[in-house]
């Protein structure tokens, strides 16, 4: 079955852990491999301690170094629109360029911008770059920034990790942002980053000796010059460290020791990791967080118990957090969606549990999360997990987010009223495709009265009939059908008689042998 324990026991966060997570969700949103802003954290970790700060002000860097790119899908809508469709991709390959530099600018304009986008909106994108780039980024730079901010504020990261964040994009020289911040005005923490994010990408890409001259080129402009000097003697050190297949464990063990934990609300850090995500399109604004309520409702009218409810809440915050791998133009996209965009799509899930496994604190919502667009006919994504792999949690949570995305307005379509979102969720359990006791709860849950849901089930027998087609395959007797159903013996027979001559059996083997061949069971 898919999920697994409770987190209800859990009372101290390991706060390096769920912010680890996060930050792959941002490696997604950004179109780099994961476990990038993992290695970038390490590097900048080592170079505040290289440059002599003091034990908290390292404990700033790590823990901005984490959360740095949590505003990246701020701009997501804007991005799409003005520069072609895929904002990630934008993102990837606008990351090493200096926006200053008017040579580095126009050999990304023409040489990567809306790559593959078509000729028509791969022209438009570069005109709207070259008459508006400085309007663009700064527009750009000051959302994620801003909301970058909000959320540390959330996550109850310390003032001077919030003030960092806040000047991501400034330069040593002044010409970044915000427009005149320069020098030692700029946060220590803010500078080791931003070198420590070029380094990474640069060294990955072409080496360590290209990630030495770009800092040696750039000391004293786009670089604190004593930053720079302190990389020259240990960058041997910090770019090689850490080039394992894997760095998770390196991250947590670098942990500042006495600020390793945190007495954290879960649920306050879930809803930040939501509400990241859904402010990736304009259609998804809120939606996470409606599923995670309309879920926890319908758990308790189903009877789960007071943990399972509170990790499918929990489930249904995160659930989404593998939007972040697809771009906002897909998911914005009026027209029908490619056969390319429906792989990505379809993949999302798979990422929301690869990340929620990676820490040992969410691991136990990464089966139940990352099974809302399975369906229990095996028709869903990304596993087409059969039905008797799903449980009610999965079924419940599936079936939540199905009606709150049928309630909200999609680039193709208007938003559905209640009723008619009702109706069809409704027809997607008659078909089989979504658990009906999952259905008749959510319904519940979200203000319906309650209702049987009638499914079309095989030869055209009625709900009854597959009742006692399941009793009877069993090898129950008339009477004993008739007790468990609370009618009479009589009554169970000329339901058997229909029954065989509707699947067009004479025995109760045979009529066990139907049941079985159709899944009845």
């Amino acid at each position: 079955m898919l999920g697994s324990a409770p987190l209800s026991s859990v009372t101290q966060l390991r706060l390096a852990e769920v912010l680890a997570a996060l930050s792959l969700v941002t490696d997604l949103a950004n179109g780099h491999p994961m476990e990038r802003a993992l290695r970038a954290c390490l590097l900048a970790t080592g170079l505040a301690r290289a440059h002599g700060l003091a034990p908290a002000a390292v404990a700033d860097v790590y823990h901005a170094g984490l959360v740095r790119f949590i505003g990246c899908t701020a701009y997501a809508h804007e991005e799409a629109w003005a520069l072609g469709g895929d904002d990630i991709e934008f993102r990837r390959a606008f990351a090493m360029v200096d926006p200053r530099s008017s040579g580095e600018l126009l050999a990304f304009t023409f040489g990567a911008l809306a790559r593959g986008a078509g000729v028509v909106r791969r022209v438009g994108a570069v005109a709207r770059v070259l008459t508006g780039a400085e309007r663009l980024f700064t527009a750009l730079a000051h959302s994620q920034c801003e909301v970058g901010q909000r959320l540390a504020t959330r996550l109850h990261m310390r003032a001077e990790v919030v003030t960092a964040l806040g000047q991501l994009h400034a330069r040593w020289d002044g010409g970044g942002l915000p427009a005149g911040l320069a020098g030692t005005d700029i946060s220590l923490v803010a500078r080791v980053l931003h070198m420590a994010g070029v380094v990474e990408l640069v060294h990955r890409r072409a080496g360590h000796a290209a990630a030495c001259a770009l800092v040696k080129a750039r000391s004293g402009g786009h670089f604190d010059p004593e930053l720079a000097r302190s990389f020259a003697g240990c960058s041997n050190e910090l770019c090689v460290a850490h080039e394992g297949a894997s760095v998770w464990d390196e991250v947590l063990a670098a942990a500042p020791i006495g600020v390793a934990t945190l007495a954290a609300d879960l649920d306050d850090m879930t809803r930040a990791f939501a509400d990241f995500v859904d402010l990736g399109t304009v259609y998804t604004l809120g939606h996470s967080p409606a599923v995670a309520d309309l879920a926890e409702r319908a758990g308790g009218l189903a009877g789960l118990t007071p943990a399972i409810t509170i990790d499918l809440r929990r489930a249904g915050l995160l659930h989404d957090i593998g939007h972040a791998s697809v771009p906002a133009g897909v998911w914005e996209k009026p027209a029908p969606l490619t056969t390319a965009d429906w792989d990505r799509v379809r993949l999302h899930p798979y990422y929301t549990e690869r990340v929620l496994s990676r820490s040992p604190v969410l691991a136990p919502l990464a089966g139940l999360a990352g099974a809302h667009h399975e369906r229990d006919d095996g028709s869903g994504y990304f596993r087409q997990a059969p039905a008797g792999s799903l449980g009610l949690p999965a079924q419940i949570l599936a079936a939540a987010d199905c009606y709150q995305a049928m309630t909200e307005a999609r680039p193709h379509r208007a938003a559905r009223s209640a009723d008619e979102a009702a109706k069809l969720l409704a027809d997607e359990a008659a078909a089989g495709r979504l658990a009906r006791a999952a259905v008749e709860v959510v319904l519940q849950a979200a203000g319906h009265r309650r209702r049987r849901i009638r499914r079309d089930w095989p030869a055209s027998l009625s709900d009854r009939e597959v009742e006692v087609l399941r009793s009877l395959a069993r090898g129950q007797t008339n009477k004993q059908i008739g007790q468990s159903l609370g009618i009479s013996a009589r009554t169970v027979q000329h339901h058997v008689l229909h029954i065989y001559t509707k699947i067009g059996a004479s025995s109760r083997a045979g009529a066990a042998l139907f049941a079985v061949e159709q899944e009845l069971l």
